[in-house]
């Protein structure tokens, strides 16, 4: 989003802010000010003379929006690339094609800094002893191109006591661009913080430390390609004649941008990183990564998983690294000419290249493992002998010469010599056994992640030989014939996996039944993310689909079905076609239940409407199943079943779905029917707040009176809104759980069927043991534990013969409590009493099923948890199918 309170700038608006940032005196301030709150609260200001009515922040974040993609247009017009456009680029051309890339003097470094708040100092202390940070304030603008970002950057160096040369969370690429665009200083040594040694200096003398301050980020208000452009850590040191810099100088001297990698200041380690790595290289957390813009949650669930690990990070220290990570990766891919091997100039290159060019993280991506160790051996060595400086001349790896200060004696250079000599062999033998370490690993994440994706019915349906192949990345996936091509995909068969077919969507969006017909760059990606996320929920259901996995970006495969040529059409809202073919009816009538029509596929009759009748005479037979009166019925009660578990999903993200398209295909190797083809912003109706005005869905395009660049950018932006959204369908905010209380440890098979059945709508279930008749006081405490903790908790009470239990708590929690208790075939019906008779004022249900009172369980957390609601939904339409085929093999035998 680019404004706080979630509102799109409207062209008007835009051109309103282009209009104040074109007068000279804005460029100019802009330009030759970091710290620019006080300029945008002033632009803010005359924006609202203008009547638009945005802050000084949405102004910062559109203005560096603005910025960002044209320099992205720019530069691809200066690579050759003339098909690369964006609105108003022209405007902005006019604006900056005459800025200059300069270094700030020290009169507008004092006079951006007199402004704002001054860089903090603290005195040293053993926590924050030999670290070097920057102050970035949330209202600094850093420039986003690393040159630009270089040329606001002075170098400074400060000499610190007892400084190891610790690790920084970034790799010296960033200092490397820095050196090539400053002069060199006579008196100074610019010297690196990674693989190096830092000069030691006199313990006695007084350091000077300028605190750390993080970036303060609002999550909501990140925009994607903010995602991408995380300025990576830069820190420098200069030496003067004493080794010090005074407090007064530091704004004139220190003026760097930077993203910290942690809020509390501490740097990641190398076990950090590739934990962090590891995780990130989870195939359904790059799905997640991949678009979003509001990616906190995604974030908070890799904090979570680091903690597992036993690695205490929030997610912004998360996030920050992760920016970081790709930011030090693209750089060095831009620079690559330049750089030479950029393996040499940042740490887990290898790594983070498998991810982004999604190919498996195998041994192979861990090779520089060695070097790394190396590196921490040597500052672990730095540590025991002392501080040394090892100035790099050339691009290299290779060893250089060590110049040592006249103030180190021999014999500590001799120490240091044998340490580092024992350390470069115990990497050495050590190599070894970590590849085969990390080996292991892989392997075991391989087969987690297939068993995680791969869905569990078509690998039943596959062979096992086939089975096991289908986890070849996309590079090795081999394609078979093309089975069908539509017009917004290709379908190919998978030899290497029997059964199954790869669907690759393509860049081309249609309307009219192709009578409108252009090619939207990306939108292949968009699709196959939308159709992957909603098959994704629908199957987790219990929905049966075609859907297998996710391929790649652009691609999933799926189970081979012949289609059944009918489009069903589910409604909520009375809007487009419908209008047209039933006159008196307005816009807006809402259907109850839902409207279910059909239309037969026959582009050059416009696809007709087909009634149930229609298509039960038509008696079309696919993969050997004849479409019969069963057949109709069972697409009929599934389609409404999808339509409502989608349109309950969508309710938390305040989206109203107006209706649906569906297709359904017999599965060759089950014959059955299941959900096909795809589900794509291609085939609903979506409001957000249920203003069709602001439609995000093919109907922005339809819509369209004349197809412009500018028209296709807006309708691509709405593609990328849904999206962004659909990812959030397979997660929900709402918490709860299930706690069954049992009277005896005797009734414990009793209750684990209880929380088997739990599990199979996600609820959580905690087992415990108390008696109300016996131990009324620790009962009580019970209660009192999970009602503290505010997640919101149904008690199923399990006791037998006379059950003080379940009206015990009743009586004493507001929280739901049921009764389940286990009878016995003896006392059972004499038992049974003492849960069905209660005291006054108690509303405590009985059921005798432990299935049913976690299903009673279930629908009580449904009413705000789409996900558990879309379960029992699911189990509804599949327990009616298994009745409705049932009824037909019955009838088929009696015949």
């Amino acid at each position: 989003m680019e404004s706080g309170a979630g509102k799109h700038w409207t062209e008007e608006e835009v051109k309103a802010l282009l209009s104040v940032w074109s007068e000279k005196n804005i460029r100019k301030q802009l330009h030759g000010t970091l710290r620019n709150k006080g300029i945008f609260i002033y632009i803010a200001k005359r924006l609202q003379e203008l009547g638009v009515c945005r802050d000084w922040k949405q102004c910062r974040a559109k203005y560096k929006n603005l910025k960002y993609e044209y320099r992205t247009v720019k530069y691809a017009h200066n690579s050759g690339d003339v098909t690369k456009t964006m609105k108003f680029f022209h405007d902005l051309d006019s604006i900056l094609r005459y800025e200059p890339v300069t270094q700030l003097t020290a009169e507008e470094n004092g006079r951006c800094s007199a402004t704002e708040t001054q860089l903090n100092t603290s005195p040293t202390t053993d926590s924050t002893q030999g670290e070097i940070s920057v102050s970035l304030e949330d209202d600094e603008d850093a420039p986003e191109d690393p040159l630009l970002f270089m040329s606001h950057v002075r170098p400074i160096q400060l000499e610190m006591p007892g400084d190891t040369g610790e690790e920084d969370s970034v790799s010296n690429m960033s200092e490397d661009l820095q050196v090539a665009d400053t002069k060199k200083v006579s008196d100074s040594e610019i010297l690196e913080d990674e693989r190096d040694f830092a000069n030691s200096i006199p313990a006695a003398q007084e350091a000077t430390q300028i605190k750390k301050e993080t970036i303060d980020i609002d999550d909501d208000s990140i925009s994607t390609t903010s995602e991408d452009r995380s300025c990576t850590p830069i820190a420098k040191r200069i030496v003067e004649t004493d080794n010090h810099i005074h407090l007064e100088e530091t704004q004139n001297h220190f003026k760097v941008i930077t993203v910290n990698d942690t809020g509390a200041g501490k740097h990641w380690s190398d076990n950090e990183v590739r934990a962090l790595i590891n995780i990130w290289s989870d195939e359904k957390i790059q799905q997640m990564l991949e678009g979003a813009t509001r990616n906190k949650e995604i974030f908070e669930e890799i904090a979570r998983r680091l903690m597992k690990r036993g690695i205490d990070r929030d997610w912004k220290q998360c996030r920050t690294k992760y920016k970081n990570l790709k930011y030090e990766y693209r750089a060095l891919q831009k620079e690559y000419e330049h750089l030479g091997n950029p393996r040499r100039k940042m740490r887990f290159y290898d790594e983070v290249d498998c991810i982004l060019r999604r190919q498996p993280l195998g041994p192979s991506s861990w090779g520089c493992e060695s070097s790394s160790l190396l590196s921490v051996s040597v500052r672990d060595a730095t540590g025991n002998t002392g501080s040394f400086g090892i100035k790099r001349k050339t691009w290299n790896d290779e060893v250089s010469p060590v110049p040592l200060k006249k103030s180190a004696s021999e014999n500590t250079i001799l120490d240091f010599q044998k340490l580092l000599t024992e350390r470069v062999h115990t990497v050495t033998e050590g190599k070894k056994l970590l590849l085969e370490r990390l080996c292991k690993q892989e392997e075991m994440q391989d087969l987690s992640r297939t068993q995680l994706y791969a869905d569990p019915a078509a690998i039943q349906q596959v062979p096992a030989p086939a089975a096991a192949a289908m986890a070849p990345a996309a590079s090795d996936l081999k394609l078979g014939k093309k089975v069908n091509e539509g017009k917004t995909k290709e379908v190919y068969e998978l030899p290497d996996i029997p059964g199954c077919v790869l669907m690759q969507s393509k860049d081309q969006i249609t309307a009219g039944n192709a009578a409108r017909k252009d090619r939207m760059e990306g939108k292949a990606a968009i699709s196959n993310t939308t159709t992957s996320c909603v098959f994704q929920l629908l199957q987790e259901a219990g929905i049966k689909t075609a859907f297998v996995r996710k391929q790649s970006d652009t691609a999933f495969i799926a189970a081979h079905c012949e289609m059944i040529p009918i489009e069903w059409v589910c409604r909520r809202i009375a809007t487009g076609s419908f209008l047209k073919r039933n006159p008196g009816v307005k816009e807006g009538y809402k259907f109850y239940p839902p409207k279910i029509e059909m239309f037969y596929k026959d582009d050059a009759n416009n696809d007709p409407q087909w009634s149930e009748e229609q298509l039960i005479e038509a008696k079309f037979c696919f993969a050997g199943l004849t479409i019969g009166q069963t057949e109709v019925d069972i697409m009929a009660r599934s389609t409404q079943a999808i339509f409502e578990i989608l349109e309950k999903s969508w309710q938390p993200q305040n989206c109203t779905l107006v209706d649906l398209k569906i297709e359904f295909g017999v599965n060759i190797l089950t014959k059955e029917i299941v959900l096909a083809d795809v589900i794509d912003n291609d085939s609903w109706r979506l409001w957000p707040s249920g203003d069709r005005s602001q439609q995000k869905d093919k109907q922005s395009y339809r819509d369209l009176k004349e197809v412009t660049p500018e028209a296709l950018q807006m309708v691509k932006r709405n593609f990328e809104w849904v999206a962004e959204r659909v990812e959030l369908l397979l997660k929900t905010k709402s918490q709860g759980r299930v706690v069954v209380l049992m009277g005896s440890p005797s009734d414990l098979s009793h209750c684990e069927k209880i929380k088997k059945a739990c599990a199979t709508f996600g609820i959580p279930c905690e087992l415990r043991v108390t008696s109300a008749h016996k131990g009324p006081d620790e009962t009580l405490r019970i209660k009192a534990e999970y009602e503290g903790d505010g997640i919101p908790t149904v008690f199923v009470a399990v006791a037998g013969r006379s059950n003080g239990l379940g009206p015990v708590m009743s009586g004493n929690t507001a929280y739901p409590v049921v009764n389940c208790p286990p009878l016995s075939a003896d006392w059972g019906a004499q038992d049974v009493w003492s849960s069905l008779r209660l005291p006054s004022g108690l509303g405590c249900p009985t059921t005798l099923s432990p299935e049913g009172a976690a299903q009673f369980a279930a629908q009580i957390f449904g009413l705000n948890n789409h996900l558990v609601w879309a379960k029992l939904r699911s189990n509804m339409l599949n327990t009616w199918i298994s009745l409705k085929q049932a009824d037909k093999k019955l009838r088929e035998c009696t015949l």
